[in-house]
């Protein structure tokens, strides 16, 4: 698993050149930018890597099981990640061995 402070880590070893501050100031930057690019219920598309976008959830009749009380649900929304087919086929080769 991956958190942010690990890709923080790895990008501060791979561009030694640019202070950490900066780094972690671009990536704070670009994760507000999606954040709110999603919120604003636009698509997010990065070539070569994949699309984020909302799936909307239409309110719907469920029940507690442990109670059995009805109720129902409220709409929502969820992100939705595509991976793009190139990345798709990259992670496919590098774990055909895994399996």
């Amino acid at each position: 698993m991956s958190v942010k402070s690990a890709l923080i880590k790895k990008l501060s070893q791979q561009l030694a050149n640019m202070p950490e501050k900066d780094i972690i100031l671009g990536i704070k930057q670009l994760l507000t930018l999606m954040s709110q690019t999603l919120i604003n219920g636009e698509r997010i598309e990065i070539r070569n890597f994949g699309t984020f976008s909302l799936h909307y959830h239409p309110a719907r009749n469920a029940h507690n099981p442990k109670t059995g009380i009805k109720l129902l649900t409220k709409p929502s929304y969820s992100v939705y990640f595509k991976p793009s087919k190139r990345l798709r086929q990259q992670i496919n080769q590098k774990t055909a061995n895994l399996a």
